[in-house]
């Protein structure tokens, strides 16, 4: 089991690692949205892995704010976005 541990650990870091570029080096607002909305998925998901491996659901209302959040800041940034290009018009 400890084999497995280190590879999802390494997996997640990995993915973790690629999200965080991806928002640094953007180049447009879409594409760091998009990263944000990855990056916020992959902390449930890590939340997720962590409440299966140690069998209990403490973090449980953690990962449901954490997806909240995210479904927020998406509509937010698409509004946004689409106040943005409206006013280009």
């Amino acid at each position: 089991m400890s084999g497995m541990l280190i590879a999802i650990y390494i997996a997640f870091a990995v993915a973790g690692l690629l999200t965080v570029w991806r928002i640094i080096i953007g180049p447009s607002i879409l594409d760091r949205a998009v990263a944000s909305d990855v990056l916020l998925t992959l902390v449930v998901c890590v939340l997720g892995a962590e409440m299966a491996i140690n069998h209990h659901t403490r973090t449980l209302p953690l990962m449901l704010i954490v997806a909240a959040v995210s479904v927020f800041a998406s509509i937010s940034i698409a509004r946004f976005v689409a106040r943005r290009d409206g006013d280009r018009q």
